[in-house]
């Protein structure tokens, strides 16, 4: 974004600078024009009059002292121009840079989702396989954890916490948790997660 801007403003410059060396260069054509015509009407040998000559050899002055300073303008006006083109320039093989560097990061950003779009799969089946055999009130449940409690309906209980809330169970609950079979579903008190005993 900031090279854009940069970019924008040094080509805003650029043109403003063109259109100043196209207007002095055509104040200069009007200027080297006149200049023409009262040179050529001076030694055309047409006027005699010496006073007339004078003051035409005069407005041939003035013009070419104009035609000089005009000269001088455009030449500064174009010597504007190769420090701004040399800015643009950079700003235009940066803005390259940028967009090859973009590129390049969305191709991986693509083959990145392409890859854990695929993984993404494999668990899903391998999960439909070990879930295939659960009993229907357990999936169920399962299902209804997980969608309250942001995708985690299961939980460790290490050490009398439940790693799903992170709080303590009671001590008795703990003792009635230890007394259960191996088999039997428990919850957590605290968050109704499924806790997985060691």
């Amino acid at each position: 974004m900031a090279n854009d801007a940069a970019l924008a403003d040094a080509s805003a410059r650029r043109e403003e600078a063109a259109g100043r060396q196209s207007r002095l260069e055509h104040d200069l054509a009007a200027v080297e024009a006149k200049v023409a015509d009262v040179e050529r009407r001076l030694y055309s040998g047409a006027i005699t009059i010496p006073r007339e000559l004078q003051a035409m050899q005069t407005d041939r002055d003035l013009l070419r002292r104009r035609q000089s300073m005009l000269e001088d303008e455009v030449l500064e006006a174009m010597g504007e121009w190769e420090p701004i083109d040399a800015e643009v320039d950079t700003y235009e093989a940066e803005r390259l840079r940028l967009d090859e560097e973009g590129s390049r990061l969305r191709a991986a950003i693509a083959e990145g989702q392409v890859a854990i779009d695929s993984e993404l799969s494999d668990e899903a089946t391998k999960r439909s396989e070990a879930a295939a055999g659960l009993p229907p009130d357990l999936t169920s449940l399962y299902e209804r954890l997980r969608a309250q409690h942001g995708g985690v309906a299961a939980a460790p209980l290490i050490g009398g916490r439940c790693n799903g809330c992170y709080l303590a169970l009671p001590a008795t609950e703990v003792d009635r948790i230890k007394r259960e079979p191996p088999d039997a579903l428990v919850t957590c008190d605290q968050c109704g997660r499924i806790l997985v005993r060691p």
